[in-house]
């Protein structure tokens, strides 16, 4: 067991290896349970329906963390320029014509909730220090890697 805890701080590093996070399994309650979570603010942006492609999942108590790429159903690409948030001016297709999220969850009670998230984003926001600090279970390791908090 040591040998393994050791080629693991060696391989990966200390943050990635000592995460407290799980990854909610495809078809569980929990997964299902976070994307319901960001679906409705995703389909108010990118338009009805919408689908995702989970690109990662992280859940630690009552916190997770999520980057999703949105699609529609099949795998069809959203066409960012004809969305309800480009035709509302919120999002420049010119500049970022990705449907990648990212959202940060806490559980209320019995339920999943999507309390900061963004579509499109050119830099990880999340990594912002007082998110960094009361999410931190769910991604440590993005914050010991942004250069704003590296340098403190």
């Amino acid at each position: 067991m040591r040998r393994i805890l050791i080629a693991c701080f060696c391989l990966i590093g200390t943050a990635a290896c000592a995460a407290d996070w799980t990854v909610p399994q495809r078809g569980s309650a929990t997964r299902a349970a976070l994307m319901d979570a960001i679906r409705p603010h995703a389909e108010w942006e990118l338009g009805r329906p919408v689908e995702f492609v989970v690109r990662e999942l992280r859940v630690a108590g009552d916190l997770g963390f999520a980057m999703l790429k949105a699609q529609r159903p099949g795998g069809v690409p959203i066409d960012m320029r004809d969305t309800p948030i480009a035709r509302r001016g919120g999002f420049d297709a010119d500049i970022a014509e990705a449907s990648e999220l990212q959202v940060l969850y806490r559980k209320s009670g019995q339920t999943w909730v999507a309390v900061h998230w963004m579509i499109g984003a050119t830099d990880p926001w999340f990594t912002w220090e007082p998110l960094c600090r009361e999410y931190d279970p769910v991604i440590h390791d993005w914050c010991a890697q942004s250069p704003v908090l590296s340098n403190e």
